[in-house]
């Protein structure tokens, strides 16, 4: 284990995000608030630990990062970058403790939207624009952008990449990962430029069009509103929204290819195609059961807040415009295993990925072939390609890792005290980064009410789904360490 090359990558994330503080810091200096001193405070500790970190580290090297070098990096990164992160929330009094600071910072930059901020309207536009603002940067990923803008991480870059992207086969767009970086980039801030102007010409502020947009495109949730994105009522609100919800729970790289007129892209993919039936089927399902049960008066109004919800689900967003805690049992289980599916590979959405559920699908479908054909050979295609038995051996294990985490923190928020549908419901919305649960961190509540030990497992919870488990456990495993 090489050190030094660690500790300049946390040096060069911390003052990447820590820089980014200047954004919020205009809001607040724009406004006048008290908020500019926190702010400011915050950022010169980044910027100072940031330095000390790329001074310890010394020169560059030019030796390319070894697998468990970038999965210790890639975790520490978003440990530290966190921190860094909550400091806003905890000195400017935002929250009363650093816990909650940590638990907001993480599920901003984790794009999970689960808040510790009972009344959210309360707080300053530069809190908030740096609430919304972590949102953004993690969506697409902290280190993909350190990619991105400072191409000397380059060397490395390329298992620093595969080590953050979410999804089992992280794709490359060029030969060269700034590159890559770059375009990924190059999307996102499209795609968050054209939702904010549809925003605001649907009448809401250029603040709240950007925040909103922030929570959109990077699946993340946080709202400037208590009421969520719901308060507005809009119907046009929604519908834009929720086509960028789904927008954003795709794969990036198809979007790319999209732009670059390749415009059966999507539909060639059979990840997305799958993707859109999930949506469509839900959608189609939950409504008869909410139109059977006489929940809404019309089949426009049911169609509206069910899309909204299924696809903000699915897509890991977390934005509420109805609360489904009231929907008959089906709709809120149907809900709660959508949590677990979540967005596609390379998309900003949290979850096991579409591509995962897929694979362990027609791998059991496979199996249960050999049950009554044992002597025939079966190969597994996706996109016309035959999936390789390493890939799949690494899906399953994934999925038992997962699965084995799930449980771990299920069992430990149930020792605390926490009761049965909100313990499990918590762990599900917070490993899968979609935010609201059930029963008390239901959709109408938040996680404010919860004990500090039980905010620090959500923190790690949310941590680990965001990471996709590896890079988390490499921190905690005694071989990552060993030279």
């Amino acid at each position: 284990m090489r050190f030094k090359i660690i500790t300049n990558v946390l040096g060069l994330i911390v003052e990447v995000v820590s820089l980014f503080m200047l954004l919020p810091l205009g809001w607040a200096v724009l406004d006048k608030s008290p908020d500019v001193r926190p702010i400011f405070i915050s950022m010169m500790i980044g910027v100072t630990l940031g330095a000390i970190l790329l001074l310890i580290g010394g020169r560059l090297s030019r030796e390319e990062m070894r697998p468990k070098e970038a999965l210790v990096a890639v975790g520490l990164s978003w440990v530290l970058a966190s921190a860094i992160g909550a400091l806003p929330f905890w000195l400017s009094g935002a929250v009363p403790s650093f816990a909650d600071a940590f638990f907001e910072s993480v599920s901003g930059f984790t794009t999970t939207g689960a808040t510790v901020l009972a009344n959210i309207e309360a707080n300053s536009r530069g809190i908030l624009f740096w609430r919304s603002l972590t949102h953004w940067l993690g969506g697409m990923g902290i280190i993909v952008l350190g990619l991105a803008v400072l191409p000397f991480l380059g060397v490395g870059g390329r298992q620093l990449f595969r080590a953050e992207v979410p999804g089992p086969v992280p794709e490359k767009l060029t030969p060269r990962i700034h590159q890559t970086a770059l375009l990924l980039w190059g999307v996102y801030v499209l795609l968050t430029a054209l939702e904010t102007l549809l925003l605001y010409l649907g009448g809401l502020s250029f603040f709240e069009a950007l925040t909103h947009t922030f929570g959109t495109v990077a699946t993340g949730g946080f709202s400037t509103l208590n009421g969520s994105v719901g308060q507005y009522n809009s119907v046009y609100v929604d519908v834009v929204i929720t086509i960028f919800m789904f927008i954003a729970g795709a794969n990036f790289a198809l979007h790319y290819k999209l732009m670059k007129k390749d415009f059966t892209a999507w539909w060639r993919d059979e990840e997305f195609r799958f993707y859109l039936y999930i949506v469509l089927g839900s959608i189609a399902t939950i409504s008869f059961v909410l139109l059977k049960n006489q929940i809404y008066s019309s089949l426009a109004e049911t169609a509206r807040y069910v899309s909204f919800q299924v696809v903000s689900i699915l897509t890991t967003t977390g934005f509420v415009t109805a609360d489904f805690e009231q929907w008959p049992a089906y709709a809120q289980l149907l809900l709660l295993i959508l949590m677990l599916i979540g967005g596609c590979a390379g998309s900003t959405g949290g979850g096991m990925k579409v591509v995962r559920v897929m694979v362990l699908l027609k791998h059991a479908g496979i199996e249960l072939k050999k049950l009554i054909h044992p002597r025939a050979h079966y190969s597994m295609r996706l996109n016309k390609e035959v999936v390789e038995k390493d890939v799949i051996l690494s899906i399953t294990a994934f999925f038992s890792l997962y699965m084995i985490v799930f449980v771990v923190a299920f069992l430990s928020l149930s020792l605390m005290g926490l009761d049965l549908i909100s313990s499990v419901t918590a762990v599900t919305a917070t490993l899968g980064n979609v935010g609201p649960g059930l029963g008390v961190v239901g959709p109408m509540d938040n996680y404010s009410t919860l004990e500090a030990p039980v905010k620090w497992i959500l923190s790690f919870c949310m941590l680990f789904g965001r990471l996709e488990l590896y890079p988390m456990m490499a921190l905690f495993l005694p071989d990552s360490w060993k030279k």
